[in-house]
């Protein structure tokens, strides 16, 4: 708990923003209070979980947490035009899915900032394809009660532990049920990183890049898309926001001693 709050602390004083002692209090003691609610009294997300607003809004907790991270004066959406179009899109009952790569345990909230002034219909409604960490971390399930997520287990690590991979097939063919069941309603707009994991930095140049997507992953949302009845649409996003909370440079199966996303932030 104290290098949590002491490398957000850091992270913010580095904004220079007069105001961030008592941004970094204020933010800091919300969360200690949800982290150990959580652990008095733990959290079950369902495959799809709807963002919880009332009677605490996580939401606007998540919001509230990771703004001070983000230099807004040196950070843009680009084609800003194809989100009205989405919008407009949405609107009209159509579905709309956002192939994605994937940089950061904070995206969903960082894509939400992003947007909130100019599309804030698109940054509270997205449903993101969520993996089992960020609902299992004691220190990410706060922020991901506030959003809109399709809980599933990644493909990469369903046989980590052989006796509990039966139970992870059967939750995530109950998530893609759930899928099915959102994009027939249509107006439905989905987040999913097809790579299946973060992206990682050339180990020569140190350049990040997307990581490669998995073709299944792509395929199963165009059958999804194809077979809901309703119209849908695929567009790319590509995200560029590493510096905020960085991955590990290597990937490896998760551990126990692995620290928690939340441990690594920075000022971007």
């Amino acid at each position: 708990m104290e290098e949590v709050y002491q490398n957000y602390r850091n992270a913010v004083f580095q904004s220079g923003d007069p105001a961030a002692v008592g941004v970094v209090l204020s933010n800091m003691t919300v969360a200690f209070d949800h982290w150990l609610l959580d652990v008095e009294d733990p959290f079950v997300f369902e495959p799809y979980h709807k963002a919880l607003r009332e009677p605490f809004d996580y939401y606007m907790f998540g919001q509230n947490y990771i703004r001070p991270l983000i230099d807004f004066r040196n950070s843009y959406v680009g084609n800003l035009s194809l989100f009205y179009e989405i919008e407009e899109k949405l609107k009209q009952g159509h579905n709309v899915v956002l192939i994605s790569n994937h940089q950061t345990e904070a995206d969903p909230i960082i894509i939400s900032l992003l947007l909130e002034k100019t599309n804030p219909h698109i940054a509270e409604n997205m449903i993101f394809v969520a993996g089992d960490r960020v609902i299992t971390d004691p220190l990410c399930k706060p922020f991901s009660m506030g959003r809109n997520l399709l809980c599933v287990y990644s493909k990469k690590h369903m046989y980590d532990i052989p006796e509990l991979a039966e139970m992870k097939r059967k939750a995530n063919t109950r998530s893609l049920k759930e899928m099915a069941l959102l994009l027939r309603g249509g107006s439905k707009i989905v987040w999913i990183a097809a790579s299946g994991g973060r992206d990682r930095p050339d180990p020569f140049t140190e350049e990040w890049y997307p990581a490669l997507f998995d073709s299944s992953s792509v395929d199963n949302m165009r059958r999804l898309i194809e077979h809901s009845g309703t119209p849908g649409h695929v567009y790319p996003l590509a995200l560029l926001c590493y510096d905020i909370m960085p991955p590990p440079r290597q990937k490896k199966k998760l551990e126990k001693k692995e620290l928690s996303p939340f441990m690594g932030l920075d000022y971007q």
